[in-house]
Parts: C-alpha cells; sequence; structure tokens
C-alpha cells in the first residue's frame, strides 16, 4: 500500500467529520476542512488523545461548542474505527476506550445519521400524489400533541420546535428616555452639545422618547415527579427565552427551590438542561408548593420583581401540605408582580375543575391561567406575552373556581 491511498482516505474522513460538525451546529467551513488535514499530515498520529485535539483546535472556535465536538468525533470515529486504522498505518499504537457521552449527544447522533442517509439516499424518489385536502399534517399533530403521549423520536422534534419558539412584541415603555428624531419631547443637553460644536451659530433641536425594552420574565417551574413528563422539555423553552432576551430568571422547585439562571444562560441547549438538572436536588420528588413560594419571597423577589416582572409558575397546583401558608404565600407574590401567569398540564383535560385544595388556594391570585402541555400551548403563551392581557383567549381563574363549584 502506498502513501497516498491512506491519506487520500484520511481527506475524505476529514470531510465527513467537517460535514456532521456542522449539521451539528458548529461553524465548519472549507478552510477549516484544508488546516484539519494539513495539521494532521504535518503532525503525525501517535494517538487517539492526539487526533482529539489536532481537530478541536482547528474546528472549535468557542467554548460552547466543545461539548458537542467531543461527542461528534466519539460517535464518527469510533463507529467508523477510522483512527484505529490511521494509528495502526502510522505507528501502530491501539488507542483508548471513547469517552463517556455527555451533552450535546442527541445532536452529534442527528447529525451523523443525516451524513449516513445523505450519503445513502436514492438519486430519484418516486413522486406520490395525495389527496390532503380534509387531513391534517404532520406538523399540526405534532404542535397539539400531548408531550406526555409523544414518543422518542417525537419528544426531539418537539424539543427542536420549542426552541424555535420566539417572544415578539412584548416591549414595555420605561421611564427612561433614548435620542429618536421623531420623539415629542426635546432633549435639550444634547441640544446644547450639538450649538456648542458650531461656536452656537446652529440651535437645531435634538428629539427623545421613552424607551422601550422587554419587562424582566421569571420562571417558578415545578419539577417533582408529578411534572416529570413535562420538566426537561419546559427546560428547553426557557433556555430558548433566556438566549433571546435579558433579565431572564428561572428557578425550579420540589421540595427546596433551586436557582438555575446561570444554566440556564449557556449557549448549547443540552448542556444547559443537563446542567439544571444536575443541580436540583430534589428532581422528580415531592412538592412543596407553599414553602418554595416562601423561599422566594424572603431571597430573590427584590432582586428580580422589580421593574415590573411578569411571572410564570408552571405546576400542577398539587400541594401536599397546609394550603394555608400557599394561599398566604402566593397572595404575597401577587402583589409583587405586574402579572401571575399560571401555567397548569392538567388543563389539557376537558373535564378538568380545580378540586384539590392546593389549586382552590392559589386560583384567587393568579391573573391568568393556562395550559402547558404541547408546542400550541406554548406558542398560545408567547402570543399572550406580548400583549398587556389576554382575557378573551382563556378561562379567567374566578370562572374556574365558579366552574368547580358547579361541578
Amino acid at each position: 500500500m502506498d502513501g497516498a491511498e491512506p491519506e487520500g482516505r484520511l481527506a475524505d474522513n476529514v470531510v465527513h467529520f467537517a460535514r456532521a460538525l456542522r449539521r451539528a451546529g458548529l461553524r465548519t467551513g472549507p478552510a477549516e476542512t484544508l488546516d484539519a488535514i494539513a495539521a494532521l499530515r504535518l503532525g503525525g498520529i501517535g494517538s487517539r488523545e492526539d487526533v482529539f485535539w489536532t481537530l478541536h483546535a482547528v474546528f472549535v472556535h468557542q467554548r460552547e461548542d466543545s461539548a458537542v465536538f467531543s461527542e461528534v468525533f466519539a460517535s464518527f470515529w469510533r463507529s467508523r474505527q477510522i483512527v484505529e486504522k490511521m494509528i495502526a498505518l502510522f505507528s501502530g499504537r491501539t488507542p483508548a476506550k471513547p469517552a463517556e457521552r455527555k451533552a450535546g449527544a442527541r445532536r452529534a447522533d442527528d447529525a451523523l445519521a443525516g451524513e449516513a442517509s445523505a450519503r445513502q439516499a436514492p438519486k430519484h424518489k418516486p413522486v406520490l400524489d395525495v389527496d390532503a385536502r380534509f387531513t391534517m399534517s404532520a406538523d399540526d399533530l405534532l404542535r397539539r400533541k400531548d408531550f406526555a403521549q409523544m414518543t422518542a423520536a417525537e419528544l426531539d422534534e418537539a424539543r427542536r420546535a420549542v426552541r424555535r419558539l420566539r417572544l415578539a412584541g412584548d416591549e414595555r415603555r420605561t421611564r427612561r428616555h433614548r435620542p429618536d428624531p421623531r420623539g415629542a419631547r426635546i432633549d435639550l443637553r444634547e441640544t446644547l452639545r450639538a450649538s456648542a460644536r458650531t461656536g452656537g451659530d446652529l440651535l437645531l433641536p435634538h428629539w427623545r422618547a421613552p424607551k422601550r425594552q422587554p419587562p424582566p420574565l421569571v420562571v417558578l417551574a415545578d419539577i417533582s415527579g408529578s411534572m416529570s413528563q413535562y420538566s426537561r422539555l419546559f427546560l428547553h423553552f426557557f433556555h430558548a427565552v433566556t438566549a433571546r432576551r435579558r433579565r431572564v430568571h428561572t428557578f425550579l422547585f420540589g421540595t427546596r427551590l433551586t436557582n438555575v439562571t446561570r444554566e440556564l444562560a449557556r449557549r448549547d441547549p443540552d448542556e444547559a438542561v443537563d446542567r439544571s438538572a444536575a443541580a436540583v436536588q430534589d428532581w422528580s420528588g415531592g412538592t412543596r408548593i407553599g414553602e418554595a413560594l416562601e423561599a422566594f419571597n424572603k431571597q430573590w423577589s427584590r432582586r428580580v420583581l422589580s421593574g415590573g416582572a411578569i411571572v410564570l409558575l408552571v405546576t400542577d397546583g398539587l400541594e401536599r401540605d397546609d394550603t394555608a401558608l400557599l394561599e398566604r404565600e402566593m397572595e404575597r407574590l401577587h402583589l409583587s408582580t405586574r402579572r401571575l401567569i399560571w401555567l397548569n398540564p392538567l388543563l389539557r383535560f376537558d373535564q378538568f375543575a380545580a378540586k384539590a385544595k392546593g389549586m382552590r388556594a392559589m386560583l384567587p391570585h393568579v391573573d391568568e391561567f393556562r395550559p402547558v402541555h404541547s408546542v400550541a400551548s406554548l406558542q398560545a403563551l408567547c402570543d399572550a406575552l406580548a400583549e398587556d392581557r389576554s382575557g378573551s383567549r382563556t378561562r379567567s381563574p374566578r370562572e374556574w373556581l365558579n366552574r368547580t363549584a358547579q361541578a
């Protein structure tokens, strides 16, 4: 075997590896691919670790991309045993086992699956004409399907759909002002500064208008056992919201309160969700909503509820302790916020009635009561947050109490 053949195979595999990285979300192009091939040829291949760090130095430009690169590298080179063959050709050494899979493994698998299907796909696909005038598309079915009833493949697609949701149009007028040529208020300071630049010969007025920005958003999410089917998907949604706007604070609670704002601020969604889950000690455990709200009101409310904050309370309301504490802390939380929205997955049932004591204690102190069990319900929440009030879209808490009394 001459030297050109292994080098040619090396180049082909590096090209396929770069494509897999690009599908997984890394910014790779022809320049990085050529640099990687040149680096491997010049540096040589002594071990699997040498190959890893050589390619890592070329393809990874941000710290957040390192976890995804590691998973793509482990899956790609292990499945094809390319590193072992190249090490045998160059040095005869045996590489070590790949590292344990961590955050980014799912995206790496999807990228490699897309790479394999793209090479094996037939060139000519048959065209089928289907009359779908009275049917619902797969996307519509997925958007309306309950998270608890989805398969593993549908959950992966739902996670991607949740990450694409946007909170738009929810900016509020503040007391601060910014320069605006169409503003209604004259900016005297900037007008005098501009006049001083011309020696006082020109006095052209400058204007300013009230500054608009999204209000602070505070999330209090229940991660107890009764909410376990929804918790991780909600974290993906909160991560998408955190990545696109400022002043978002996320707290998780079961039997205790945990602040995961810093964990969700990481750019990679899988790593952010994994770190948030690891930070919680009572995941899928019991529920003490009253104690969690008491801890929030005493320790965090003054720090994060300033500026007209909106609070999203995500829980099924199944309190295990006395409801007197829960009712008192809900009232205190309601008085401290601009808008308190309760998101409850139990509203997916048509015959739902707030019969539990915890629910009846919480309902009088919320502004809105909404379902949250599907992609469509999360999209409806995004639309509602863009409005000052959305009472026309959902029942008010008082209507739910009246319905429960009649039941």
